[in-house]
Formats: C-alpha cells, structure tokens, sequence
C-alpha cells in the first residue's frame, strides 16, 4: 500500500486553486451548534483538499472547493441576476461551516457561482469537471452554456466533459441544485426539512443536506481515457479479475499491473470493457486483522492513445455457507463474527460532510479502537475518500441505499430513480475490498418489490451479500424472503434472529444505551435513547454485558453471524453513541469494549457445534447444585419451581416433572419444553418468573418460551432466545430468569453458575 498512499500524497500536493469571483476575505463562518475537534482546522480557501477519488488516481486536478458566489431563489425561477451571499463549498447550505446557515425547503432552488482557469499545462488535454455528490437535482452551466443533461440522485458521482465550453482564459461555472428532501420522491435517508439550530422532537431524523456537499474539481485527459477500473478478488485461482471501463476506448489495449512494495507481482493485457484475469500469486488476503492492499496501475497501450491512472486492491472474498450446521457468512472461507455499529455519518458542523478528511477517518478509527470489525453505513454513502479509509484501517462495510420517505409508497418514476441511482452507486464503489453487504432497503421505509430488487443487486453485483430488508420484525417491514442474510431489529436486545436454512442470521440494529454528557449535548435535555443509563459505569456495564451475551449466548446457540449496535455517535436529539456528536468525550471504556469486542472475534474462530437436545422426547430436568441434585424442574399451578423426585412421588408430581422437548418456537437451533400433561403449554419466562403457561401465537411468547443451550460444566445452561446472557435459574425452590451482575433478588451471585446448570434426564412419566 506505501506506493498507493505516496502517490495520494503527491496528487494532493498538486492541488492549486483559483481565485474566486468576490474575495474570500468577505467571508465568515457561523457558529456550528456544536464544534468538534475540526471545526476551525477548515482552510477557507481549498476545504477538504485531499485527493477525491483514491481508486482512480491521475497525477494532475484542481480542488474547486472554497468560496463560491450563492443565491437562493423560488424553485421555478432562472439563474438569478445577482448573487448576493456567499458560500463555502462543499459544505451544504444548511450547516455551519458554509456560512449560510438556513433552512432550504421545497421551494427554494440554490445556485452557485464561481470563476476557474485552466493551468497552461493541460494544453491539449480534455477537461473533466467532477462532482462527488450534489443533493439532488443539478445542472451546470460552464460559460453560459449547459455542460450535459441535468444529474438527478444524492449519493453519486458525475463529471462532465467542459472542453467545448471552455474559452481560454477565465471561465465562470454555475451550478442550480432544488433538493425537495421528503416532500419529493427520491433517496433521503435519514433527511427531513427542519431547523438548522438545535430544537426538542426528531428523534430518529435530523436535518437535512441540499445541494454541493461533496468535492468539485477538474482533472485533464486524453481523448481516450479510463473512466473506471472493477476489480473483483478470485482466491480460487489467485487473480484480480479487472474491468477497465474508459470513455473513448472502447475495445482499446490496456495493460493492468499489480504490484506489492513497489514491486510487480503480476501483470497481464485485456481490452477496455472485458474482463481479464491479472495474476496475483501467493495473495496474501485482505482482513479486519491484516488490511493489506496492493498497487495496481491501469494503462491504455494502443492506437487510441495513453492514459495511465494509479489504483488499488485488496485479495478477499466473502460468501455464505454451512457452518456446524449453521448458514454463516465467511471470509476468505473462514467464520468470524462481524461486531459492529450503525454509523449515521452527521455532523454537527458540517452536517452531512465531515469537516476535514481526519474527521472522516476518525469514526473508523474509534471502530477499530473499540474492537469492531464491521460498520454498517445507515441510509446514507459517504465520499470515496471514507472507503478508502475503511479499506485501509480494515473494516468490514455494511452499505444501506439510502432509503426514501418511510410514510410513503413510491411511485413508478421514484422507483425508477431510486433503482438507477443504486446502480450508480454499487458501480462507484464496487472495487472497495472493505465493503461485503449491500442493505437495500430498511424498516420498510418506502419499501416495495424487495425480493426482486435483492435479485437484481446480486445480479449486478454478485461478488458480494445481499441484505433484501434490514429489520424485517419491524415497523410494518416485508421480507423479500431472499438475498444472503435475514436481519431483525432488537432494542435493546441483543435477542436472536431466527436461523433458517439458506440465509445467514444477523443483528442489523439492537442496543441504543443512552447517556447525556453535559456540556456535550446538541440541545441539552432533548436527548433520546432505547434505554437511558444512570451512569457511564452503567453504559459500561450494560454494554459488556450485551457483547458477552453475543459470545456466550447468541452466538453458539441461537445461531447469530453478526451485530449492529446503534450507534457509534449521539447524532442531534439521539443520545445513544459511544461518543457524543461532537466527537468531544469517548463516553464507554475503551479498552473494555475493545477487550468485549476482541473476545466475541476469538471465539467465533474455534466455534464448536451446537448443544444438542432429543428432539420430540419427553425428559426431566434435574438441578446439579452441589446438595440439590435429587430436585426437577416442575410446574405448579402454572409456575415453575424445583422438587424432589424420586421412585416413591406421585404420578402427578413426576408427570409435572416431565417435558417434550420441542424445535424453538422462535429459533429452530433452540428448543422449547412442552408440559407433559398439558400439551400445548410450555416454560416460559414472563416478567422475569418462569412459569408454564399456554401459546397465544405471538412473537413475544415463542421468544419467551424459546431456550438456548449452551454447554456448562457437568451439564447445561438454558439462556433466554430473547435475552441471551440471562438463564433460567432455581433459587429458593423457584425457577427465575436471571442474569449475573443483575440487581434483582433472584440475580443473587452466590451459586449462580452452579443454579444455572442443568442435567438433561430419563423422564419421570414416559
């Protein structure tokens, strides 16, 4: 990666800017609402100048980031006369750090004007303009005249060819964005229209981000030049497989070559637009663990003329397969568990772009600090340059659509929109080795034809998993019943999502623990959180406590591949991060997490098989607390408790004693007990006792009477499917749910692993 990360170094030291229309001294920022560690580390000039586009590389561009003229007009209007504000690209409107600061709405349309000229040295060359992403409807103009049709999507990339438009000397851009958010039909994710200071409300949706907030520059090229490189990792045989993409050369010769510390590994001669083999012998494979990447050039050799851009590429494959009889995802062929977290991507300051590139990594760091391995992106696609942080520090990524508007079902022409913008967006980020899991939809937000969108995307990009719906148990959500995983939502959780036979079981949200730092609030008091702590050793405690009922628990015996906490950051009035939303105060322990983290990965590469029980068999359950051995689990009038049995108790009391053991109600790896003399009605755990008690066919009962072996010492330990880390337990004759460190009288520690323990017997009643 070294000859990669010095050639990003020597683009981004090309960068040089033009002055733009009015004197950038006239400038002034506002007040963010809450300042992070960047806040004022933003040059005014040439914000966020770091090369935009890591994966595709030219030596030569220029950053038209900075201070650009702004107006803002009615939404039918024209280019307005005048521009009588000014702002600092690429920051939206919305937010502080572009110095405008206000509310943007249905109707209103921004516009944004500034002057460029071309360096002398690209004499010859044609002149792209670039943009990273503009939300949500753009058009260009460059000289008066329009440069292309007008670009509609939030989340992708486009450029434009201005050599025609161009006049030699000075040239004037103007841009025109109209961005509806939730009053139009397109992708918003987490978008609303409200205020830009803080206020109370809005939980779950924040403010929203209209128009440039993504970089703008130019770069020159041949006539025939390279557009786009995919490149997918085959470990069967050890080779990239490439498809250079170019505008002007189609069919043309290019040479692509792989190379490690600088020096070639392999090389190998296609044609633009089809995909050829490069060998990459003895890969040594990308990992959480091992980030490793390789150099990889990309050169037009032939008759249509030269063009040589810089890439890179990490050897890794991804795929679902039995794992000790459990669908599992695997890398490189290998289970590990992926613990990650819901990562919104705002920002207090910028909104919806991160203050300076160091700020983009941050988040990942913190990540990789805390011990994840994975990151799932929540409705939204950040710029290319946080890819390439993910693809460096190694982290596994999750990628959501972005979602459209959670109270509506889309038309034909939004879904035709928001279809074509996902391709666009799987095909601008289709090389990045970090991202294995594309989310398509979320919650049922504005969800339709699940099962054949999860079709397509597998289609189009089959080297990687599809997730059809993220939290299918939730808010009304349908499942496409495809794709590669089955992902539930549970708050707190973290609870089971049901195993199946073809799909992966994963977490794609649970947690939420909530804890307000004063002083670092968005608007002090307003905070929300699934579960409120009274303390920071409380989040701690709370948030251990949930990792390890993933290792012990959820994990070996009900079946889960991967887990989602929400959230890594407090975002506006959510006050539910590790951090606050100022990036300001790391609220849980770090070294714990990373510890909770690190030993759920270990375990999950020497997993076993799971704990097996005598399906459709009736037995007895005997207590192996040293001096309590002769006691079974036992019904009376419909609760739980233990008893003496023996060859002289009564037929009643030994039928009590005895249960069939049942496939899991709610989990087909668990099991549940049905009373042997009153079929239909099974051990249960409601409000914490445990009882025998009837079906009503709800979600929650199956849970409730739904247990998950895992093996003890001298027997078994029955955890809870929806509420891994706690186990049935007899204390005082009675049976309980319990949980160790718990505060309730029945959590009591003395004896609690042994109380836990259970032996699996002959039945009492046959």
């Amino acid at each position: 990666m070294t000859a990669v990360v010095l050639a990003l170094a020597t683009v981004s030291a090309l960068v040089s800017g033009t002055t733009p229309s009015r004197a950038a001294a006239d400038w002034t920022p506002r007040p963010a609402p809450m300042t992070t560690p960047w806040t004022n580390q933003v040059p005014v000039d040439n914000p966020l100048p770091d090369y935009p586009r890591p994966q595709l590389t030219r030596p030569d561009w220029l950053n038209l980031n900075g201070i650009w003229d702004f107006a803002v007009t009615s939404r039918d209007a024209g280019q307005p006369a005048t521009f009588g504000e000014q702002i600092r690209v690429p920051f939206v409107p919305e937010s502080a750090l572009s110095g405008i600061q206000r509310k943007i709405t249905q109707n209103d349309k921004l516009w944004y004007k500034r002057t460029f000229t071309v360096p002398s040295g690209w004499n010859g060359r044609r002149v792209q303009l670039n943009f990273g992403a503009s939300d949500w409807e753009t058009t260009v103009w460059v000289n008066g005249q329009q440069a292309g049709a007008v670009h509609r999507g939030g989340y992708d990339d486009f450029s434009y060819d201005i050599t025609p438009l161009l006049n030699g000397g000075t040239n004037t851009i103007v841009v025109s964005a109209y961005d509806p958010t939730e009053t139009g039909g397109q992708a918003i994710g987490k978008q609303r229209i409200q205020d830009v200071t803080p206020h109370p409300g809005h939980s779950i949706v924040y403010t929203a981000s209209s128009g440039i907030w993504q970089t703008v520059w130019l770069e020159p090229t041949a006539a025939a030049h390279i557009t786009r490189i995919d490149m997918v990792p085959s470990l069967e045989d050890n080779t990239l497989r490439v498809t250079v993409r170019g505008a002007g050369a189609d069919g043309a010769a290019v040479k692509v070559t792989v190379s490690s510390g600088g020096t070639p590994v392999g090389s190998a001669t296609g044609t633009v637009g089809t995909e050829f083999p490069v060998p990459v012998p003895g890969a040594r494979l990308w990992t959480p663990e091992d980030p490793f990447l390789y150099d990889v050039t990309a050169e037009l050799t032939g008759s249509a003329g030269t063009d040589k851009v810089g890439s890179y590429a990490g050897m890794r494959s991804i795929a679902v397969k039995d794992v000790g009889g459990v669908r599992r995802p695997v890398l490189n062929g290998q289970f590990v568990f992926q613990t990650g977290t819901l990562d919104q991507g705002f920002w207090p300051d910028g909104i919806y772009t991160a203050p300076t590139d160091d700020a983009l990594k941050y988040d990942l760091q913190k990540h990789k600090d805390l011990g994840f391995n994975m990151v799932r992106k929540h409705i939204k696609v950040e710029p290319q340059r946080w890819f390439y942080w993910a693809d460096r520090l190694g982290l596994l990524v999750w990628q959501d659509m972005p979602s459209m508007d959670s109270g509506k079902s889309p038309d034909g022409a939004a879904r035709t929109q928001w279809e074509s913008e996902y391709r666009a967006i799987i095909d601008e980020h289709r090389s990045s080795p970090a991202l294995i899991l594309w989310v398509n939809q979320n919650e049922g937000w504005g969800q339709y034809d699940q099962a054949r969108i999860a079709d397509m995307v597998k289609s189009y990009d089959p080297s990687r998993l599809v997730d059809n719906m993220s939290g299918v148990n939730c808010c009304a959500a349908q499942d496409g019943g495809n794709g590669d995983v089955i992902d539930n939502h549970n708050y707190v959780g973290p609870g089971n999502t049901p195993t199946e036979p073809v799909r992966a079981s994963v977490l794609g949200e649970y947690g939420g623990l909530g804890f307000r730092v004063s002083g670092h609030e968005w608007y002090p008091g307003g905070g929300f959180s699934y579960e409120d702590q009274p303390s920071l050793a409380a989040l701690n405690d709370r948030l251990v406590g949930l990792l390890n009922g993933i290792r012990e628990n959820s994990m070996p015996a009900g079946g889960l591949s991967a887990a989602v906490y929400t959230q890594i950051t407090d975002v506006e009035n959510e006050a539910n991060g590790l951090l606050t939303y100022n990036r300001q105060v790391v609220k849980v322990d770090q070294a714990r997490v990373r510890a909770a983290n690190q030993a759920l990965i270990a375990a999950s590469r020497t997993l076993g098989p799971t704990v097996k029980l005598p399906l459709e068999q009736y037995v007895s359950i005997r207590v192996t607390t040293p001096g309590f051995t002769n006691r079974y689990i036992r019904h009376y009038d419909g609760l739980g408790f233990t008893e003496v049995v023996d060859s002289a108790s009564s037929g009643l009391l030994k039928q009590d004693a005895t249960w069939k053991v049942k496939p899991g109600l709610a989990n087909r790896l668990c099991y549940s007990f049905e009373s042997r003399n009153y079929p239909g009605e099974y051990l249960r755990h409601r409000d914490f006792r445990v009882r025998r008690e009837a079906g009503d066919n709800s979600a929650v009962y199956k849970a409730d009477a739904t247990w998950c072996p895992i093996q003890g010492n001298g027997g078994i330990r029955l955890s809870a499917s929806n509420f891994p880390g706690q186990y049935l337990r007899h204390i005082n004759a009675e049976l309980w749910l319990a949980q160790s460190g718990g505060t309730h009288t029945w959590d009591n520690p003395v004896n609690f692993t042994e109380d836990t323990i259970w032996a699996i017997e002959a039945p009492w009643a046959p």
